[in-house]
């Protein structure tokens, strides 16, 4: 991003959901000129993309994208002399750019601001764009990219011109980094820098999409009861209470069909086109039925058609291509109401709960050949109907013919035939269990109904059509249409023998499982349901999925193998539990999943088999509770293949039968099976212990207990108050388990079991925690109890809370069969500790516990920071509590928090048996409590470390001498941050030798390779190298992002610029002071699990080491062990410390008593502020008590600000230890709005070993832009690590030639170098410290990090970015020098003087009024881009002839220019009304026009250049070689700068687009570019024009430049010879000819007969 002046545009949708946003929005730009000179024409409307989507109206909290849109600038507009404006429109809103006047390449770089204006002028192009297009973008963003222009409405035109925009879409905790910036001659290459995403080619043609709509079945009633009697007593008629028509978007764009009133099976063949470019960008088709309305139109259903899923990219691939096909439609419940609910399940957001709808559709795609004559040019969205024959393939179901012409314009009827066979299917299901029924409706009786599509379907479907239904008989293969609206038993038996279906089970009252949960009587007796359906055999569809599925899970690559298919076939299946006549429940089964078949890789994965079904009530919070829990058995099938229905069951049953309706029937489903055969056993649940569960109390805690569902039994936990950890330690054995079929299926396949966590409350109901499921390890009587099955070992299950994780379970479940005749015998005994304070409750056994071991725990008590306030009472005297497995330790009391928040004893330490499992370690508990008078505790936040793994001490390797394995202690350095460092050990150090410093001859080979590389381009080199006096610290910047040729004068002076901030790059500096977050108050419920920031209550800081006992002595004593501070040796002491903090843009603080500088160089992409779309952003800093607020120093109207200011703070740690540098808006009234903030825990830096309180340079100088800032030199901080990792001092060779290091590390200096001095040794062997065994680590380099700035009103969303970095020095150390000078820089004041000697070969434009010979009144207009304002002119060239123009004139821009960015800095106020003026940094642009003056009507635009003063074409030396290749090949020539250059002089062309749209050549000028300093300016000044001082000469015109009625004669005479010169030369050689001819034959008869007598 460039320093300054770049405006983003943002846009925030509250209300939309992020998934269904993304996908249905379009981003729409389009370009227009609000005046077009030399051109008419109406703007034509402008097409709105599709509109906004309502959210569901649930719970649950979805997540508000933004949209940050910035419009940089555009070029090669189509166009004469235009004044563009750009429309960014997204959904409903639109948002302009200011207006650039006569300009065909406008630059913006601004904010789209403007949004109710009224404008008018003519639209040039539009490109669209879907917002998830956008999303699926690497970091959510396209960056400094060109997107193509066309015109809708003359899709012949070709490309209209390209803007360079940046768009990114960012979510909730959605990060964007932004990309590195390229070379500003790179970002010029449109081509190779299109917005288009990966994959598609940049030469885009247009295409028709046609989206047949044929048909529609199933629609529900779309009006109440109670209107439709109305209707039939005043009427006399009954009709369908619905008004169908389907409504297609796409692109932007919508189609509707014609509304077909009063009908449930509408019939429409009508045909809708959309043409849009193709590959569109816009990937999805919105397909849906509506129901018309006089007053809101409602939707019935929703479907997408993904383009991506239903054509192939490759070589054998094809276009966009689908069916026709019937596709299936889902939504709320069929029963219509007034004010549904779920409306919005209608639309499309979310998953359906019930049938809605089918509907046959199809779509194919058509290139279109632009250079067509007969083409419609026109996008509008067209509706026909067709009289097309349509066939629908026997086997694919794909249409079979191609799409008609489109040069028909005729309406005329649709025929569609279906020859695809219709088939009978049967479905079977039984239900063989049903528990976990929700207590409120347990007291009424309850029933199960299952549907497909409408069969089954006995509350709320519609009434029988009229239409007769066609069913085939004896093979005949006549035409036949299916029939969804089948709803009741009666309808179905049509004739004599008919099967009738049963679609519900008898209702039955439900028995009590526990206090929460009933379960209905299906003991022996299981009821079953079948259902008979009719729909197109398109089986093959369903086949194929479930072979890619199968394919899939071998693979474990499930991308590979997109599964759902867009064409349908049959619908899903809906199992309903109904309560009163009413739906209470649901779960959808796809019946893909069931469907039967003969090969077994096409059958579906739960076809035949016993699955567990949860039913559900709704959407968030209310459906995450179970309403009942299905075992159920389910199969589909054709009617004919349907003897194999039952072989999935569990064998030992009986067949119950309904009566039969007549001899026909050869088999009848039975309606319930009756089993004979029955297991009992009993289950053993071992409940050990979860972690990270829920917090579901205010507390920050829970109070949790399990809850264990096996069948119809229940049991439960203990509870254990306040924790996220439990260990229960409990078996729960469940006796007298009933299960029916044989023994041997159960011991393959048990049912499952169900775990509930709940949280316990004192007053009402538990609220749910979470849910585990499982399968128990079967043992059955005849097997041995042993190895390797038994015991079970404990095993970690996930807990789900919706689709959300919600910690671990472990625990493990053995199923043992009992013996019928002696109930308990043959069972392992249930052995184990006993409890007596637990009363009956059981421990897990040992053999299942797992194997402990003795370990100690130390915890290193450095203190607390940032507590909050606990029921509005300050915290005073806190205390932590650690607890790991029942053992723990307390940490000294904290006599006054408000004076010194540290604690006194710093190391504590308990020991604790804990398995020797790593993995099943218990989570250790961090409490904070506030001892209150009278004894009285009070939580304040708590802390549960779910992994001890990373605290795990390892003794190091003595033999290594890589320092990362040589010192593997538990904590670790910086390549394992959490780790503590093992500078403990005082061990001799191998050998270790350092790379060789950058030689001065490097370098400069350095310099001489680019020199080549710009001889090889054809560059200029530079007349004179970057003069180092000049240099300053923006300098190191640009040459450290390489934005400036200062790269090559800085090779070895580079800045790093860190992407990110340090704490992501240095693990948060945690190398061993750790920072665990306190947490209070009630977690969140967002779908992406909630942000716990606002439950952060405060922070303690420590670490903790673990570690077998008994140690070894020798580790001991070799680490020279105080035996107080155990293995936390040699760290700092946790006393008061004085600090200064310094720091760029706002920065200085103080720690420990120390001093603080913080930097703030700029800010970038900041979220605008004001009404206008930008902000006047200013800095604060607060550091403890110290608030800084630069509020005067404000900058106006900037969302890229350049704030280059440091603040200096004294501060004491660790009473002032959180830094927090935030962005305001200023405001002329009211308070003043917070942009955003960053937060520095300085803490943490100032104690780190990878010594973050100030960076290292790359260089040592003691003087200059680059000079040493630490009060240290390199070779102090060298002597100083040294003694701290107890290494023997540095020693240094004479005249600094070597250093002796490390025992037997040499460093030389290299020959050529530059004299090298101690510190420069030193400074060398710091860059390479990480490379020292056992005690090295990355030591922070100089830098710049870039910080987020987060809102606390908008969480997880970015604001802007600050550049920044902040250096801290103890008061105890020598006072730091002078703080850096950051402040920006200032532009520099030069002046331009173009002299425009002479045109040639402009066109001609006007006619003579005398003569009619073409002639041209030419001036030429200049000014620099950005100040049009200041335009200057030369004087009239009257009466070209010949397209010559003599002028002598000189232009003079004054300007201020920015050299580093290459920017012109322009300062003025936006409007009158405007308080401050608003700076404006853009490119710095030449531009030229060439201009035809007429006297009565506005002048003529000719042609124009535009020339990049820091790169442009150097011009030709005569105008014969100046041509457009000069322009067309802009990029492939040489370029100049006259930043460099200074002086130029040469020939340039004048180009403007033809009707065609093509460039061609207008003219050509020689023109003197003379760029001098406002000094220089100054000592030399000139004139405009022709003005003194230094006037030019006038030009040397032709006579025919006068005015033609001021010297007649003399025109005339012009002309004349002008025109007729050679013909007038003809005529007179012919006349002279004539003449000598006829003088001879005068004087050739005298002459002969003066021969013939002699004379």
């Amino acid at each position: 991003m460039e320093a300054g002046g770049i405006t983003v545009y943002t846009l925030s949708f509250d209300r939309f959901r992020l998934g269904s946003f993304l996908q249905d929005n379009l981003l729409l730009l389009t370009n227009w000129p609000s005046l077009v000179r030399g051109q008419d024409g109406k703007r034509p409307p402008v097409i709105h993309p599709a509109c906004r989507q309502s959210i569901l109206k649930s719970p649950t909290t979805h997540v508000s994208p933004e949209i940050s849109i910035t419009v940089i600038e555009a070029r090669q507009l189509v166009g004469l002399n235009m004044d563009p404006v750009v429309c960014v429109e997204i959904g409903d809103d639109k948002k302009y750019t200011s207006m650039k006047e006569s300009t065909n390449c406008p630059y913006y770089n601004e904010v789209i601001h403007s949004k109710n204006l009224l404008r008018s002028g003519t639209l040039v192009g539009t490109f669209k764009l879907d917002v998830g297009t956008v999303y699926s973008q690497p970091e959510h963003q396209f960056y400094h990219k060109w997107a193509m222009m066309s015109d809708p409405d003359d899709i012949t035109a070709g490309c209209k011109g390209y803007i360079k925009c940046d768009i990114a879409v960012v979510g909730k905790g959605d990060t964007i980094k932004t990309p590195h910036k390229a070379n500003e001659t790179d970002e010029d290459d449109i081509e190779g820098n299109l917005l288009l995403p990966e994959g598609v080619p940049v030469e885009r043609q247009w295409a028709r999409f046609y989206v047949k709509i044929y048909r529609a079945e199933g629609l529900p009633k779309m009006n109440t009861n109670i209107m439709a009697n109305v209707k039939k007593a005043f009427i006399g008629e009954s009709r369908d209470l619905v008004d169908p028509y389907v409504q297609v978007q796409f692109a932007g764009q919508k189609g509707k069909t014609t509304v077909q009133k009063s009908s449930y099976e509408p019939i429409w063949n009508e045909q809708i086109i959309f043409t849009e470019m193709f590959p569109p960008l816009c990937k999805r088709m919105k397909v849906q039925i509506r129901d018309s309305d006089k007053v809101n139109d409602v939707a019935i259903g929703t479907h997408f058609i993904d383009l991506r899923k239903i054509c192939n990219e490759g070589d054998k691939g094809f276009l966009p291509t689908m069916g026709p096909a019937w596709v299936n439609m889902y939504g709320s419940t069929r029963q219509y109401t007034l004010m549904d609910e779920h409306q919005d399940l209608n639309e499309g957001l979310g998953e359906g709960v019930s049938f809605r709808a089918r509907l046959l559709v199809s779509v194919a795609v058509e290139i279109l050949d632009t250079t067509s004559t007969e083409i419609v040019s026109s996008t509008e969205v067209q509706l026909k109907e067709k009289c097309h024959k349509v066939a629908m393939d026997r086997d694919h179901g794909d249409n079979t013919s191609p799409p008609p012409s489109q040069n028909s314009q005729s309406k005329y009827i649709f025929v569609f035939t279906v020859y695809r066979k219709i088939e009978e299917f049967f479905l079977f299901g039984s239900f063989l269990e049903a528990t976990m029924i929700d207590r409120k409706i347990g007291d009424k009786s309850i029933s199960f109904e299952v549907t497909i599509g409408n069969y089954g379907n006995q509350i709320d479907g519609v009434s029988k059509p009229s239409s007769a239904k066609k069913r085939k008989k004896d093979g005949e293969s006549e035409e036949e249409e299916s029939d969804l609206i089948q709803n009741s038993s009666e309808d179905e038996a049509e004739e004599e023998g008919e099967l009738l279906s049963v679609s519900s089970t008898p209702p039955l009252k439900p028995f009590i499982t526990d206090r929460n949960y009933f379960h209905l009587p299906y003991f022996e007796k299981k009821p079953c349901i079948y259902i008979k359906s009719w729909w197109q055999d398109q089986r093959r569809r369903l086949y194929n999925s479930n072979i890619m599925d199968k394919m899939a899970d071998k693979l474990v690559s499930l991308s590979l193998f997109p599964s759902q298919r867009p064409q349908h076939s049959i619908p899903d299946i809906f199992i309903w539990m109904m309560s009163n006549n009413k739906r209470v429940a649901y779960a959808r089964i796809p019946s893909k999943d069931i469907l039967y078949s003969i090969v077994d890789e096409e059958t579906g994965k739960d076809c035949g088999k016993v699955k567990a079904a949860f039913l559900r009530k709704g959407f968030g919070p209310a459906g995450w509770t179970v309403q009942a829990k299905l075992e159920l058995y389910l199969w589909l099938g054709l009617n004919k293949q349907r003897k194999d229905f039952l072989c999935g069951l569990p064998n030992g049953f009986e067949e119950t039968k309904a009566a039969r309706t007549g001899p026909g029937l050869q088999s009848v489903p039975p309606i319930s099976l009756v089993y004979n055969m029955k297991q009992v056993f009993q289950l053993r649940a071992h409940m050990y212990q979860a972690r990270s569960l829920f917090a579901a109390d205010s507390s920050g805690l829970s109070d949790p207990f399990a809850r264990v569902f096996f069948s119809s039994h229940s049991q439960v936990t203990e509870v254990l108050s306040e924790t996220l950890c439990p260990t229960w330690d409990q078996l729960l054995v469940f006796d007298d388990v009933e299960l029916f079929g044989e023994a041997s299926e159960l011991r393959d396949d048990p049912p499952i079991i169900v775990v509930e966590i709940y949280d316990q409350d004192t007053v009402g109901k538990a609220e749910f925690i979470g849910r585990a499921f499982a399968k128990p390890i079967t043992k059955m009587c005849d097997e041995h109890y042993g190895p390797p099955r038994f015991p079970p070992q404990l095993e970690y299950y996930q807990l789900y809370r919706g689709n959300n994780t919600a910690g671990d379970l472990l625990a493990a479940f053995e199923l043992l069969q009992v013996r019928m005749n002696n109930a308990g015998a043959g069972l392992p005994p249930i052995d184990g500790p006993t409890d007596p304070e637990r009363g009956p409750i059981l421990p897990v056994p040992l053999g299942i516990r797992p194997v402990l071991s003795r370990y100690r725990i130390e915890v290193l008590f450095w203190g607390l920071r940032g507590l909050k306030r606990v029921n509005l009472a300050l915290v005073d005297r806190p205390r932590v509590d650690i607890e790991c497995a029942g053992r723990g330790v307390q940490s000294a009391l904290i006599q006054n928090y408000k004076k010194n928040p540290n604690f006194s004893c710093l190391v504590k330490w308990f020991e604790v048996d804990l398995p020797e499992n790593e993995l099943l370690h218990p989570p250790l508990n961090i409490r904070v409590v506030d001892c209150r008078a009278f004894g009285r505790y009070t939580l304040v936040g708590s802390h549960a470390v779910t992994s001890l793994r990373r605290f795990i001490y390892s003794p190091p390797d003595k033999t290594s001498n890589n320092w990362a394995s040589a010192g593997t202690s538990f904590s670790a350095v910086s390549r394992q941050p959490n780790m503590i460092s093992a500078d403990i050990f005082n061990k001799p150090v191998s050998a270790f030798y350092f790379d060789t410093l950058c030689t001065q001859k490097e370098v400069e080979n350095e310099k001489d390779k680019r020199k080549k590389k710009k001889k090889k381009k054809g560059e200029a080199e530079e007349e004179e190298e970057t003069d180092e006096s000049t240099l300053d610290w923006w300098s190191k910047y640009f040459a450290s992002i390489e934005t400036h040729m200062e790269v090559r004068a800085l090779y070895s002076h580079l800045l790093l610029t860190c992407g990110w901030w340090l704490e992501d790059e240095y693990g948060n500096f945690e190398d061993w002071l750790h920072t665990f977050n306190l947490y209070r108050g009630k977690a969140g419920d967002d779908d992406e699990r909630a942000l716990d920031d606002d439950r952060i209550v405060g922070r303690f800081k420590g670490s903790l080491c673990m570690y077998k006992v008994p140690l070894s002595e020798e580790i001991t004593r070799d680490a020279g062990f105080d035996p107080n501070m155990g293995m936390f040796q040699s760290i700092p002491h946790n006393d008061p410390i004085n600090v200064l903090v310094t720091r760029l843009t706002k920065r200085r603080f103080r720690t420990e008593l120390f001093y603080c500088i913080v930097f703030s160089s700029q800010a970038t992409d900041l979220h605008p502020a004001d009404i206008n779309g930008k902000a006047d952003p200013y800095v604060v800093i607060k550091l403890g008590k110290s608030d800084f607020r630069d509020k005067e120093n404000y900058i106006s109207k900037q969302l890229n600000p350049v704030f280059g200011k440091s603040f200096d703070i004294e501060a004491t740690f660790p009473m002032e230890s959180m830094l927090t540098v935030s962005v305001y808006d200023w405001d002329l009234v009211g308070t003043d709005d917070l942009i955003g903030e960053t937060k520095i825990d300085l803490e943490n830096r100032f104690y780190s070993k990878h010594r973050a309180t100030c960076g290292i340079s790359s260089t040592y100088s003691v003087n200059g832009y680059n000079v040493w800032r630490d009060p240290m030199k390199p070779s102090q901080i060298l002597a100083k690590l040294c003694k701290e990792g107890k290494l023997e001092a540095p020693q240094y060779g004479p005249g600094g030639k070597y250093i002796l290091c490390f025992t037997s590390t040499i460093m030389h200096t290299v020959p050529g170098m530059k004299r090298q001095t101690e510190e420069h040794l030193a400074l060398t062997v710091l860059r390479h410290w990480e490379e020292i065994p056992r005690v090295g680590c990355p030591l922070i380099p100089e830098h710049v990090e870039t910080r987020p700035l987060l809102n606390p009103d908008k969480p997880g969303i970015e604001q802007g970015r600050i550049e920044m970095w902040v250096d801290m020095f103890s008061m105890d150390m020598p006072a730091p020098g002078p703080a850096i000078d950051i402040s920006p820089r200032k532009p520099k004041s030069f002046e331009l003087r173009v002299i425009i000697w002479n045109t040639d070969d402009v066109i001609l434009e006007d006619d003579g009024f005398m003569t009619g010979e073409k002639m041209s009144d030419i001036y030429v207009r200049g000014w620099l881009k950005g100040q049009q304002e200041d335009k200057q002119d030369t004087d009239v060239h009257y009466h070209s002839l010949t397209g010559e123009g003599n002028f002598n004139w000189r232009f003079v821009y004054p300007f201020e220019y920015l050299m580093a960015e290459e920017k012109i800095v322009i300062s003025k106020k936006e409007s009158m009304f405007s308080w401050d003026e608003t700076e404006y940094k853009i490119p710095a642009r030449l531009t030229l026009q060439v201009w035809d003056a007429d006297h009565f009507s506005a002048d003529d635009f000719l042609g124009a250049i535009e020339l990049d003063l820091n790169r442009f074409p150097r011009g030709a030396k005569t105008a014969k070689q100046c041509s457009i290749n000069m322009v067309r090949k802009e990029l492939q020539l040489p370029t100049i700068s006259i930043f460099k250059q200074k002086r130029v002089k040469g020939w340039w062309p004048f180009v403007a687009r033809d009707e065609n749209d093509e460039i061609e050549l207008t003219g050509k000028v020689e023109a003197e570019l003379h760029l001098m300093t406002a000094e220089e300016a100054e000592k030399s000044p000139v004139g405009l024009g022709r003005n003194e001082p230094d006037p030019l000469e006038k030009p040397n015109r032709p006579d025919t430049s006068l005015m033609w009625f001021l010297s007649p004669l003399r025109s005339i005479r012009y002309f004349i010879w002008h025109n007729y010169r050679w013909l007038i030369l003809k005529i007179l050689g012919l006349a002279l000819l004539l003449l000598m001819l006829g003088v001879f034959l005068y004087s050739l008869p005298g002459y002969l007969v003066k021969k013939m007598i002699g004379a």
